[in-house]
């Protein structure tokens, strides 16, 4: 049992934080899953998307029985407020397909999950339309999965890109199971030199908003958080 699950969707994103954990590998549901421990404290990467997500936190919750579901990971700034590196903890996620949303008790703003990488032009419709001030790919899900099974519900976000930046085409870089196909983008970005800037400063970015989403975990109190279910002095921080 642990005490606090933290739910990622790529090791990238955590890497600074787990890298001396201890690794273990367990099967939920058919499916292989690594799980990087730490004392009270366990973390599953377990894909991009929603459902690579709730897979992930179903698996979580039914092999280590934790106090408190956390999602953490990546999110796009919806608006110039937000710039890369900053941490935020949201204290509402909100579904964007169905607009089912989950309220925590502790947090500032809104957080929506959406379905793929959002566009400048869809980040504005989804701010817009919702009042959000990030969005994400992950969260609604891990939130939805915590609730059906009574955990508590807890989440922080690293902006790892500007409102107005455009990502290349991602999504036939995804396979079923959630999981980036490293060596098959970089080969469609080699032979394409008009992406390559595009490229540099996305890894950039996601190294900025890693180390500061992990120096943001390493300072979680753990008894504390799952004790009163508010995290205490881990307001939106600035890490750049």
């Amino acid at each position: 049992m642990s005490k606090l699950a933290i739910v990622a969707a790529l090791e990238r994103e955590v890497r600074p934080l787990v890298k001396r954990w201890h690794v273990t590998e367990k099967n939920h549901a058919g499916r292989r899953f690594h799980f990087f421990e730490k004392e009270d404290v366990v973390l599953v990467c377990g894909g991009i998307g929603p459902e690579a997500a709730r897979r992930a936190a179903e698996a979580v919750i039914a092999l280590y029985a934790p106090a408190m579901v956390f999602s953490a990971g990546f999110a796009g700034a919806l608006g110039p407020s937000l710039k890369v590196g900053q941490v935020v903890q949201p204290r509402r996620v909100i579904n964007a397909g169905d607009g089912s949303s989950v309220n925590l008790d502790h947090g500032d703003g809104i957080l929506i999950t959406f379905g793929s990488v959002a566009s400048p032009t869809q980040k504005a419709k989804l701010r817009d339309s919702f009042g959000a001030q990030a969005v994400d790919m992950e969260a609604a899900a891990v939130a939805r999965a915590a609730e059906a099974r009574g955990v508590v519900f807890g989440m922080v976000k690293a902006i790892s890109d500007d409102f107005d930046f455009i990502f290349p085409s991602m999504e036939d870089f995804v396979d079923s199971d959630g999981k980036f196909l490293e060596a098959r983008f970089a080969l469609f970005v080699a032979i394409r030199p008009w992406l390559w800037a595009k490229v540099f400063q996305l890894e950039r970015n996601s190294k900025r908003a890693s180390v500061a989403l992990c120096d943001w975990l390493r300072k979680l109190n753990v008894n504390q958080t799952v004790g009163s279910t508010d995290v205490h002095g881990l307001e939106a921080v600035d890490r750049r």
